[in-house]
C-alpha cells in the first residue's frame, strides 16, 4: 500500500500546479491520473485563453498572478494577443464597473469606442437579433498559453521533488481513517494523510465515490475551426457578450465557440448540430466569416467543469478531515492554474491560504443566502 502526505486527484493543470507546489513543500505527493497519460482531458482540450477580465477581485487575481507566472515559463508558450470584449448596453455598465476595480488592481485593460475596436477586423455593431454593441474593452495582458506544455512542466518539476504521478489509476473509493483517508484504486490501495480533489469535470463523481456531495458537473463545449486561411491576420481572442460567440487565431485558422447551457452531462462528441446556431450568432455580427470553409477535423470538443455560481471551489472541506477542493472552475482553470497550485500549498502547510483570500470561493458559500457573482462569464 502505497502513503503519502498528500494525494492528488487528477492529473490536469491544476492538479499538476498543486502536485508541484505541495512537493516542493517537502511533503511526500502521490497523484492519481485515471487516464493513460496525464493532461488528456479538459486541460489537453482547451482553447487556451488566460484573462484578467474579470468583474470579482479573487478571480482577477487568481488570473494576474497566474499571468505573472506563465510569462516567467518557457513552457507556457504565453502569447500576450490580448482580449477583446464586445459590449452592449445591457451590459455596459457592470463591465466598465469591472475595468474600473481590474485597473484599481494594477491590470492592464482599456476602454474603445467602436471605431477603434475595429481596428483589427470589421464588425456590425447593429445586427439583426443581437443587442448593439455600444464599445469594446482590452486587455493587453491577457493571451493564449500551453495548457499541456504548462501542465507537462509542473509534473516534471512535482517528480523533482519526488512526487509520483500513477496513470491509468481510476480513483473507486475512498474511506476516512485514522489519520487520513484509504483510497481503493483500479490499481490497488493508497493511503494519505490529505485528499485533494482536483478531478475536473470529475470532481463531483470523485466527492460521490467518497460519500460527498460536491456540486460540480461537465458542461461539454464545442471548439470548431476553419480551414488554412490564404492571408491571416494576427488579432485579440475576440468575445460578442450579446450572444457568447468567440473566436481566436490559431496558426493559420481561426477557431470560434459559444457555449450551449443545455449541454450538461458527460456526453462524448462533437455535437454538430449546435454548428448552425453558433455560425448564425457569428455570421451576423461578423459577415466576413461566410468567406471560411469549416474544417471538421480539426474541429474539437471538451467538458467544462461547472458549479452553480461558475466559481471554483477552493479550500479543505467543512466537516471533513483531510478532503481540499480545487475545482469547480467553470473554464477558467488553465488561466488560474498557477496561482492555485500556490494557494492549495499554503492551505495544507500552513494551514489556510495566506498570498490572496480565498474565503469567497470556499465550499461554505453554498450554505449562505447569497454568494460572489461572477458577471464575465462566457
Amino acid at each position: 500500500m502505497s502513503r503519502y502526505d498528500v494525494l492528488v486527484i487528477g492529473a490536469g493543470i491544476i492538479g499538476a500546479a498543486c502536485a508541484y507546489r505541495l512537493a516542493e513543500q517537502g511533503l511526500k505527493v502521490g497523484v492519481l491520473e485515471r487516464a493513460a497519460a496525464p493532461a488528456m482531458g479538459s486541460t489537453g482540450k482547451s482553447a487556451a485563453g488566460v484573462r484578467v477580465q474579470f468583474t470579482e477581485t479573487t478571480n482577477i487575481l487568481l488570473s494576474w498572478y497566474s499571468i505573472q507566472e506563465y510569462r516567467q515559463m518557457p513552457e507556457a508558450a504565453y502569447r500576450p494577443i490580448g482580449y477583446l470584449f464586445l459590449v452592449p448596453d445591457s451590459h455596459w455598465k457592470q463591465h466598465l464597473e469591472g475595468v474600473e476595480l481590474q485597473r484599481s488592481l494594477g491590470v492592464p485593460v482599456e476602454v474603445r469606442d467602436l471605431e477603434a475596436a475595429q481596428e483589427w477586423f470589421g464588425f456590425l455593431p447593429v445586427a439583426p437579433g443581437l443587442e448593439p454593441i455600444l464599445g469594446a474593452t482590452f486587455g493587453s495582458a491577457d493571451g493564449m498559453v500551453d495548457p499541456h506544455g504548462i501542465c507537462m512542466e509542473y509534473l516534471r518539476r512535482a517528480r523533482q521533488h519526488g512526487a509520483a504521478v500513477h496513470t491509468d489509476t481510476e480513483f473507486l473509493t475512498a474511506e476516512p481513517k485514522a489519520g487520513g483517508w484509504q483510497v481503493r484504486t483500479s490499481r490497488g490501495l493508497f493511503q494519505a494523510t490529505i485528499l485533494l480533489n482536483a478531478a475536473g469535470a470529475w470532481a463531483g463523481e470523485v466527492g460521490r465515490r467518497a460519500g460527498l456531495d460536491i456540486p460540480v458537473q461537465p458542461a461539454r463545449r464545442m471548439v470548431f475551426s476553419t480551414a488554412p486561411i490564404p492571408y491571416p491576420t494576427w488579432h485579440p481572442l475576440t468575445i460578442d457578450l450579446s450572444s457568447g460567440f468567440w473566436f481566436r487565431p490559431e496558426h493559420d485558422r481561426l477557431i470560434f465557440g459559444r457555449s450551449n447551457p443545455a449541454d450538461v452531462g458527460f456526453c462524448e462528441g462533437m455535437d454538430w448540430s449546435w454548428l448552425e446556431p453558433t455560425l448564425e450568432v457569428g455570421m451576423a455580427r461578423f459577415p466576413w466569416l461566410e468567406r471560411f470553409q469549416l474544417d471538421q477535423k480539426a474541429s474539437w470538443w471538451g467538458y467544462y467543469e461547472v458549479t452553480p455560481d461558475h466559481n471554483p471551489i477552493l479550500g479543505r472541506m467543512p466537516g471533513v478531515e483531510g478532503w481540499v477542493n480545487a475545482c469547480g472552475f467553470s473554464g477558467h482553470g488553465v488561466q488560474q492554474a498557477a496561482a492555485v497550485g500556490r494557494l492549495m500549498a499554503e492551505e495544507i502547510v500552513d494551514g489556510q491560504a495566506q498570498s490572496l483570500n480565498i474565503d469567497s470561493l470556499r465550499f461554505q458559500r453554498f450554505a449562505r443566502a447569497s454568494s460572489t457573482v461572477e458577471k464575465n462569464i462566457v
